[in-house]
């Protein structure tokens, strides 16, 4: 690979979407030319990237006109042909994470076959072709059905916890997992580089919107004891390392009511239980995403001062254009940093940015969450 720290690198990216830009801001510092491939018009990387292309992520030939101009492809989302991506790669680009791996992520179905080939602890499972099929599990209920395939921020996933829920059933490949009462709900971001170097940052707390399933708060680090720290901490590093990854990834995890922990899923890129790092950690997950798809050493990840981020989602009965209520007042609060998406049109539950809140004390952190969130609305203006 070229030397990184100059515009002769062609790094190409898929996707351009709010943690892409972050991505940019990161690779500012590095010097690096970066070139975005998104299907929106007014992506919110365009006004930030080298060059700006539009297109389907998901089209072969539009991803291989897209990687002939690049030197190393990676991904801010996975939603991408794995395909075209492979032949880039056979064709001597390099891709980073591996094309296989994020093939591997974007069927559920196939990581939960993984989590059990190398023996992770995860809800026990089976596989589904259609409707009919999860009606035959009816015995089982409670369960939560995934599809396989195109689901994220709470799409594709839906709780059937009566016989009544089995007529909304997906009529699609998916999976049925045990519906498993859990404590909280944990991430771990880790990186690691092409040599096998491996950083693991502190374990995160999220808490989701009761209907959307969308996070609203993040607590960093998480309230749990020390010792189930470590073990979700060492479960990421399993993971990368039996992975082979390279890059950046979130891990998601439940602790069950009786301590345990659970894999959930993966994110085979930054991911939106990382944004704190920018502010919160010696080395953002944006930055050693960066680093160590370039082979670079990771850079620190620890963690010195408490952090928590609250999403910014679109107001409720509100579409058109974006307007921030409250933010000026919020300004005034010591340790608090917005982080706006650049989305010119706000809709219901629409992400739109995020505010980070950095404070010693824990508790006065988790007052400020509160008011930081009855505060700040995404209006339409």
């Amino acid at each position: 690979m070229n030397p990184p720290f100059y515009h002769g690198l062609r790094v190409g990216m898929l996707g351009g979407g709010q943690l892409g830009r972050m991505l940019i801001q990161a690779a500012v510092d590095y010097n690096l030319h970066i070139r975005v491939l998104d299907p929106a018009a007014d992506a919110p990387c365009r006004p930030y990237a080298h060059a700006f292309v539009q297109g389907d992520l998901m089209d072969y030939d539009t991803v291989m006109r897209f990687g002939q101009d690049c030197d190393l492809l990676t991904i801010e989302i996975e939603h991408v042909h794995a395909g075209a991506l492979a032949a880039l790669q056979a064709a001597g680009k390099i891709v980073r994470p591996d094309p296989s791996i994020i093939r591997l992520i974007q069927d559920k179905r196939e990581q939960k076959l993984f989590f059990r080939q190398y023996g992770f602890p995860s809800a026990p499972f089976r596989l589904t072709e259609t409707a009919e099929d999860v009606e035959a599990f009816a015995e089982a209920l409670p369960l939560v059905q995934k599809l396989a395939r195109a689901g994220y921020d709470g799409r594709g996933v839906q709780i059937l916890r009566s016989r009544a829920d089995l007529s909304r059933a997906f009529d699609a490949p998916g999976l049925l997992e045990d519906y498993v009462p859990f404590a909280k709900e944990l991430a771990v971001i880790a990186s690691r580089n092409p040599q096998g170097e491996t950083v693991v940052y502190p374990v995160v707390e999220m808490q989701f919107h009761p209907e959307h399933n969308l996070v609203e708060y993040l607590f960093a680090p998480a309230d749990i004891p020390p010792h189930t720290a470590h073990e979700a901490q060492q479960l990421a590093r399993r993971v990368l390392h039996d992975l082979n990854y390279t890059g950046t990834m979130a891990v998601e995890l439940f602790l069950t009511e009786e301590g345990g922990l659970l894999i959930n899923e993966l994110a085979p890129r930054p991911h939106n239980s990382g944004h704190h790092t920018i502010r919160a950690c010696y080395t953002s997950q944006y930055e050693n995403h960066l680093r160590t798809i370039l082979g670079l050493a990771p850079g620190d990840p620890a963690q010195h001062t408490p952090a928590a981020m609250v999403n910014l989602l679109g107001a409720p009965g509100h579409s058109g254009p974006a307007r921030y209520a409250g933010i000026e007042e919020a300004l005034r609060m010591p340790g608090v940093y917005p982080h706006l998406y650049g989305k010119s049109e706000t809709r219901p539950f629409r992400k739109m940015g995020h505010v980070t809140l950095i404070d010693p004390d824990p508790a006065r952190l988790h007052a400020k969450a509160a008011q930081v969130k009855a505060l700040i609305q995404v209006i339409s203006a």
